[in-house]
């Protein structure tokens, strides 16, 4: 990594990462070690608002994956996209699952926030300060 070529854009994008990536993994890590019970429900509530009525653990699991795991990955810009991706994958349909519940626009506000940051992630890449730049 050269030092020496870092601008704004890199360490904002850095602060970003880290600020997004933690609090994601935090989110996601009781997910992550609940296991295939947790799993099942979790891709059941979800996916089931959506109209995907099977593989429910499967898509817990991946819900948990992609903000346990996915955040980790985000910190350290390690495969940023492909988890900047699924993460936003997630809070897509963790927005429509908050709205088909009635919790209206605020109630998904959280998701809806997240999803944008994922998609500029994605858009945009992990900058330079990161173990693969993308």
């Amino acid at each position: 990594m050269n030092y020496d070529n870092m601008t704004k854009t890199d360490y904002a994008l850095f602060v970003l990462r880290v600020g997004i990536g933690i609090m994601f993994f935090l989110h996601g890590y009781p997910k992550m070690i609940g296991g295939v019970e947790k799993w099942q429900s979790l891709g059941a509530y979800g996916m089931g608002s959506i109209g995907i009525h099977f593989l429910s653990t499967f898509w817990g699991f991946m819900a948990a994956f992609s903000e346990c795991i996915g955040g980790l990955m985000i910190v350290i810009g390690f495969y940023l996209r492909y988890f900047s991706l699924l993460l936003f994958i997630t809070m897509f349909v963790a927005v429509v699952t908050h709205l088909k519940g009635g919790d209206g626009i605020m109630g998904a506000s959280h998701a809806i926030e997240a999803a944008f940051v994922f998609l500029f992630l994605f858009l945009v890449g992990s900058g330079k300060i990161a173990i693969k730049s993308d």
